[in-house]
């Protein structure tokens, strides 16, 4: 429950602290004095967007601060799986700085709005007219039977069990969508594959074909100039090998007589060595040198084949055709596993969808067995609230899709009087009546679900008189079990609290400024007398008010 909520700088509070006690509070004031003011700045510490409207002074931050007594709410797990430390009494502060920038904690730890608001789940619950309409909602109806029928923990796991259904549908659908689309591709690309792998290309082999190739064709070429070049090397008279021993043999006559001849003695002798050397060479190519018009035409196959592919593929080297065929190899290699993985999703779609339709027979059996107490529960607190002839008509039928809450379909049907056939809550149900229903649905669910902190904000609209006491006498029995603030123009259902705040707005100066004040017993009766007959309070009217809160 809420303890105590401190407001700064915040629309027309300049400063306001104020504590609160379990049990049934009142809030009153005037159209305008600041009510939702008050419930604005509770919106900002439970994750609410905020701008820089709400400053007071443009010049100074916005700070609300509010304390929570929590220790009933099993909020440990939550603490902890956020990084926060945990209080019983925990603080929940709210900045919002000049620059427009807002800053949010809980127990002095920084915290995003998404963390404050999925915390503020568990603290209060703030009811305004709007939500009353809500109740025409299929799924606010769907929530109000699940509290009844114990459902949260079934569909919580039905829930993660379709979150992983339709991810696998989702893959599924990718995975199949890619099957059909390389499907198209696979005879040709297969056929790419076949030619690539049936010329048995290695690295480097263009290269050597190519110079192969040259040699062959060039044979006789070839074979005439290593001729002549051993013709002028080895002649036995005039050859260039007898002439360069001529010289080595001059040479070796004189290299004593210096350094520079016998240098000049061991370069002849290093080139006739080498020169020798080369022309051993050039007999073992002329002897190898064969004229091979077979070998010549294979090779030539082999390189117009290699050409071919090559201009196909728009590559330039054998390296390059060779990672075209891995690559495909690869991509029909894929499709192969693609059926692999398809086959294992559809198992375990075919396997989740047997736990959803379990889980979801769950969920329809309980929402069955819940209606029936639902109904006498809705018609025996709406029967106290002047509707003796109200009934309702809820049906809930199975179907094959799966949403997000089960596989049901729900008609929530309503007659308010007898002779009239069932329509839906928001065509037949007046704005009152839509009150009391709502009313009614919370004071079940407290006694099925551990509601937080409940404010109702003017949930007594189009009631008046004895309905409206019966009202309060609901929202009092309610406030045994949790803490509950009624917003209310209504004298009755105002004297049924037990705590009385009053709103007021003042002028001081130039400065407007509204303040929320805790009344004591005797303020009490005057503002109640106000609320029945205005400003000017009669003798009859403080009678009256002391009545209602005897």
């Amino acid at each position: 429950m809420i303890t105590s909520l401190s407001i700064k700088n915040y629309a027309l509070i300049e400063k306001l602290a104020i504590d609160f006690s379990k049990g049934f509070s009142i809030i009153t004031g005037e159209t305008g004095a600041g009510k939702s003011i008050i419930l604005g700045a509770l919106g900002l510490v439970l994750g609410k967007r905020a701008d820089l409207t709400s400053l007071k002074n443009k010049e100074e931050k916005c700070v609300i601060e509010a304390h929570f007594e929590i220790s009933k709410y099993n909020l440990g797990p939550f603490f902890e799986a956020n990084d926060l430390d945990y209080e019983n009494e925990t603080i929940i502060r709210r900045e919002i700085l000049p620059s427009g920038k807002s800053r949010a904690f809980i127990n002095d730890s920084p915290v995003n709005l998404q963390e404050l608001q999925e915390l503020s789940l568990f603290l209060i619950d703030i009811h305004s007219q709007h939500q009353t309409q809500e109740l025409s909602d299929e799924n606010v109806q769907f929530e109000i039977i699940d509290a009844i029928a114990n459902n949260q923990e079934t569909i919580l796991d039905y829930q993660a069990l379709l979150k992983s259904y339709k991810s696998d549908k989702s893959k599924l659908n990718i995975l199949l969508k890619k099957q059909f689309e390389s499907a198209k591709e696979l005879e040709y690309n297969t056929f790419l594959l076949d030619e690539l792998v049936a010329a048995q290309l290695k690295s480097g082999e263009q290269e050597s074909l190519e110079a192969d190739f040259e040699k062959l064709n060039n044979v006789e070429i070839i074979k005439e100039s290593i001729d002549k070049s051993l013709a002028i090397a080895n002649e036995e008279q005039i050859g260039a090998l007898h002439n360069l021993n001529e010289i080595k043999v001059s040479l070796q006559k004189i290299a004593s007589f210096s350094q520079e001849y016998h240098s000049l003695l061991e370069r002849i002798t290093s080139l006739t060595i080498e020169f020798d050397d080369i022309s051993d060479e050039l007999n073992r190519c002329s002897e190898k040198l064969i004229n091979d018009p077979e070998q010549l035409d294979l090779i030539s196959q082999k390189l117009q084949l290699i050409y071919n592919l090559q201009k196909k593929h728009q590559v330039s080297s054998v390296d390059e055709l060779i990672e075209i065929q891995t690559k495909l190899e690869n991509a029909l290699l894929e499709i192969g596993n693609l059926e692999g993985e398809i086959l294992e999703l559809t198992n375990s779609i075919q396997q989740k969808t047997e736990g959803l339709d379990i889980l979801s027979d769950t969920i329809h059996g309980e929402r069955l067995n819940s209606i029936p107490v639902l109904s006498q529960k809705l018609i025996a607190i709406l029967e106290t609230l002047g509707m003796p002839n109200v009934r309702f008509k809820i049906d809930i039928n199975s179907t094959s899709t799966y949403f997000e809450n089960g596989k049901d379909e729900l008609q929530f049907l309503f007659s308010a009087n007898k002779g009239t056939d069932f329509g839906l809550l928001k065509k037949v149900a007046s704005g009152g009546e839509m009150s009391r229903i709502m009313l009614a649905v919370k004071a079940i669910l407290a006694q099925y679900s551990k509601l937080p902190t409940l404010i109702f904000d003017e949930i007594d609209t189009g009631v008046s008189g004895e309905i409206a006491i019966r009202m309060g006498e609901i929202m009092k029995k309610m406030s045994q079990e949790m803490q509950i603030f009624a917003i209310t123009h209504l004298p009755q259902i105002a004297a049924k609290g037990t705590a009385h705040f009053k709103v007021s707005k003042s002028t001081i100066g130039e400065d407007t400024q509204s303040e929320l004040k805790l009344l004591s017993i005797e303020e009490r009766v005057v503002e109640i007398a106000q609320m029945l007959s205005g400003t000017v309070v009669s003798d009859s009217a403080l009678n009256h008010a002391k009545a209602l809160l005897n």
